[in-house]
């Protein structure tokens, strides 16, 4: 059996006789040879934003030599119900991290309006979570994308007017999108009588203040309405009490930037790339320790490694020195450098790899990175972001990014190595929103893969601590060993209250010494300058 491996420098030739040798030999080119995806190369003509790094110009003639506005008209004509059944059937699942079925989302929209109230599109434009920039190159470069497929979406839903709520801080994409809008209705393309549709539809740009959890949906509603941007108890659903209390889809740039493309080429087409349930092409930003960080539209189930090297030139000092990656944005869980070499960039592979898709803002980290600190600062800046809303998140976003930046320092002490993880257990799925998920999967994350890297931490930080000083600190004898403590936050004040592992009182004299309860007596006062 025959088969060309793309991406690499070789060709595989697999018999029957000789298949277990050239499985151990090739063992990722096999994996490749034999995934379910399908081929990996996107062609440039098969590219859906063919000016991302504005080759060709962003205003509205450029945009119609590229095809855009193309007999829209025509498009529009067809129906509310022929345009959600186009996105349905191309397998489009959103691109803003959640990856909810597109048109299934698009169709809980309400068909009629007993009591009159309008219908509204909101695009998520508030583009926050750390690593991504995909929003960003559509905003800036193809933004008549992002306003046809705005006006489209609209009318698959029925609704009346769009917002498209850009970050406070995007100003040079805030100029460039109300420029689009502006062309397009000087144009006929929005307004009344949209594209000679006869029908009317209106969008307005709004710029949010700069605030992350406006990336919520109903978050963003409450800042698009004036209030402050906290999210919203559901239900109800913003689909039946949304924006100004009229029923309100919010869905992302890239997702309905690419409507357009699917609706003129077919839903066929768009799901012939990347495997089953998950189709298309995708938007990935890659950033980190890569010779070329760049933003790149690549098919769906494209092999990481595939991806890094074609795109990126490679890891910074070879394959070999890469340590972990975020694949999608700060919020989900790494994966260590042993997954990373076959594993595919879709939804379905990486939650089987108990990380998840994301944004696809892909985080490289080489083996000079200090692991524990990056995901102390990953914490802290969900702890920052928290809306404080919710206690779960409020508290235990803090108690997280507290240990994290012990730990990371040298300061932490044993049992919280698996404190922090059952932290971040409580905390996950138990807030209002995404929020505290997204403060808890990291740790998850780094828990899961470099346990060891955090006792190693504490180890070579605190070895007079824990090894000479063990009954100053503890109470108990040298045989103390605090991996034998309980496994759980509950357990180890359980066993702090029944008066098996005591911590001594603070030294009456030292003002100071509470804070550093894991030095004993004498290190503290060396520590504090006494």
């Amino acid at each position: 059996y025959q088969r060309r491996v793309h991406g690499d420098s070789i060709i595989t030739y697999l018999s029957m006789i000789s298949s277990a040798h050239m499985i151990r030999k090739y063992p990722i080119a096999f994996k490749r040879c034999f995934s379910t995806s399908s081929s990996s190369t996107l062609t440039d003509k098969d590219r859906i934003f063919q000016n991302l790094y504005n080759d060709h110009g962003e205003d509205i003639k450029s945009a119609l030599k590229r095809g855009d506005w193309y007999r829209t008209k025509d498009l529009l004509i067809k129906g509310p119900d022929w345009i959600v059944d186009q996105v349905k059937k191309s397998g489009l699942r959103g691109r803003g991290g959640a990856g909810f079925p597109s048109g299934l989302k698009w169709s809980f929209m309400p068909k009629s309006s007993p009591d009159g109230r309008p219908s509204y599109l909101v695009i998520n434009a508030d583009e926050s979570e750390p690593g991504t920039c995909k929003d960003r190159e559509i905003m800036r470069h193809e933004p008549h994308k992002l306003v046809e497929g705005t006006l489209l979406a609209g009318v698959a839903m029925r609704a009346r007017a769009a917002f498209i709520y850009i970050r406070g801080e995007f100003y040079n994409e805030y100029l460039a999108v109300q420029r689009a809008v502006d062309e397009a209705y000087a144009a006929g393309f929005l307004g009344d009588n949209a594209c000679g549709s006869g029908l009317c539809f209106d969008v307005i740009v709004h710029r949010g203040a700069g605030a992350y959890i406006c990336g919520e949906e109903t978050g963003l509603i409450e800042s698009l309405e004036g209030k402050s941007g906290k999210p919203r108890l559901k239900p109800p659903f913003p689909a039946n009490v949304g924006l100004y209390g009229c029923p309100t889809t919010v869905t992302n740039v890239e997702t309905v930037s690419v409507a357009p493309a699917i609706l003129r080429r077919g839903p066929e087409w768009f799901a012939s790339f990347g495997r089953k349930n998950n189709a298309g092409t995708k938007l990935f930003c890659i950033s980190g320790h890569v010779n070329k960080p760049c933003t790149v539209e690549e098919s769906m189930s494209i092999p990481l490694r595939e991806l890094l090297e074609r795109h990126c030139g490679g890891i910074r000092g070879g394959w070999d020195n890469l340590l972990a990656v975020i694949p999608g944005g700060s919020s989900v869980p790494l994966l260590p450098a042993s997954v990373c070499d076959d594993v595919l960039m879709d939804y379905d592979a990486l939650m089987d790899e108990k990380s998840a898709l994301g944004t696809a803002a892909v985080i490289v980290m080489d083996k000079s990175t200090d692991i524990i600190k990056a995901l102390a600062r990953i914490s802290a800046f969900y702890k920052n972001e928290s809306c404080n809303q919710c206690t779960p998140c409020r508290e235990g976003a803090g108690l997280i990014a507290k240990v994290m930046d012990r730990m990371w320092k040298g300061n932490g002490f044993g049992p919280e190595v698996d404190m922090v993880k059952d932290l971040a257990d409580n905390v996950e799925m138990r807030s209002i929103c995404a929020l505290g998920a997204a403060a808890a999967w990291p740790v998850q994350g780094l828990h899961r893969h470099f346990r060891q890297e955090m006792i190693r931490r504490i180890e070579d930080f605190t070895d007079i601590s824990y090894n000479l000083h063990k009954d100053e600190l503890f109470g108990h004898s040298s045989s103390f060993d605090w991996r034998r403590t309980p496994q759980t936050f509950s357990g180890m004040v359980e066993s702090f209250r029944d008066g098996r592992y005591q911590v001594p009182p603070p030294i009456p004299t030292n003002p100071y010494a509470g804070q550093y309860p894991h030095v004993p007596k004498g290190l503290a006062k060396k520590v504090v300058g006494e």
